[in-house]
């Protein structure tokens, strides 16, 4: 793993990754950025992990990555926004991520709701935000990305919708590049998302998104839900039209019927 000093080096951002937290390994990048929101860390503060003993995804699922190969990271936030617009900060983060990653590949980089981004239909980098509120405003906020950057292999269940930068272009990445990359976009876009302003980011991500007008089904838990997926809620929610009129979500899994 990198050391801070190499991290920071030749990075220009105004708040996102002025201070870094780095392990070689850790229990979860997340978790450690709480324990540094709850101590009054300032927003910007990045924990970088070579490996997570303990790393979860959406849904509370294990996030498994090959040591050394990914990028495993959270970045700490304190924007002012209000708790309906929270969810907007996944938006954010995809949009940031994608935009850094297609700057090194040169490729179309597809979000996909609620928190994933996709190369040629295939996974490879998963975003998890958790939020501390305190009355009706957000505290703080920790978007945690697990981004698939050289790893070649992956287990059998896995293989067929997960991927990674490498195997898909064919070239190895120098991560911390990637990384650098990555908070400069976040950082870029920060500003108006700072003060509750998402305009930007909404229309942006929406435009990468190819799910719209097509026939989904949501798997939540032990419910399946079938329907065309309309659009966006203004808090992030996904609009599905469904036989019995239009319903509202805001977790699970979803494919599209193809």
């Amino acid at each position: 793993m990198y050391s801070k000093e190499e991290l920071s080096q030749g990075l220009d951002t105004a708040i996102v990754g002025k201070k870094f937290f780095v392990f070689e390994t850790i229990d979860s990048t997340n978790a450690c950025a709480r324990t540094l929101g709850d101590a009054g860390t300032p927003e910007g503060a990045v924990v970088v992990a070579d490996f997570q003993s303990s790393g979860r995804g959406r849904l509370g699922r294990a996030w498994i990555a090959e040591p050394g190969a990914n990028l495993l990271l959270s970045v700490l936030l304190r924007p002012r926004i209000s708790i309906t617009n929270a969810g907007l900060l996944t938006l954010f983060a995809s949009v940031g991520i994608a935009g850094a990653i297609e700057r090194h590949i040169g490729e179309p980089v597809e979000c996909k709701w609620p928190n994933d981004l996709l190369l040629h239909g295939k996974k490879f980098c998963g975003i998890l935000l958790e939020n501390l509120f305190q009355q009706s405003e957000v505290s703080y906020a920790v978007i945690g990305a697990g981004i698939n950057v050289n790893q070649l292999t992956f287990p059998a269940e896995i293989s067929s919708r997960g991927t990674s930068l490498a195997i898909e272009t064919g070239k190895s990445f120098d991560r911390k590049k990637v990384l650098q990359t990555v908070l400069t976009e976040l950082d870029k876009l920060y500003p108006p998302v700072q003060q509750g302003d998402f305009d930007a980011v909404v229309p942006e991500w929406i435009k990468r998104c190819s799910m719209f007008g097509k026939p989904v089904t949501v798997q939540q838990q032990d419910h399946m839900l079938t329907g065309i997926a309309r659009r966006l809620n203004h808090d992030a929610g996904l609009v599905i039209e469904t036989a019995t009129g239009l319903q509202t979500v805001y977790a699970g899994d979803v494919s599209v019927v193809s």
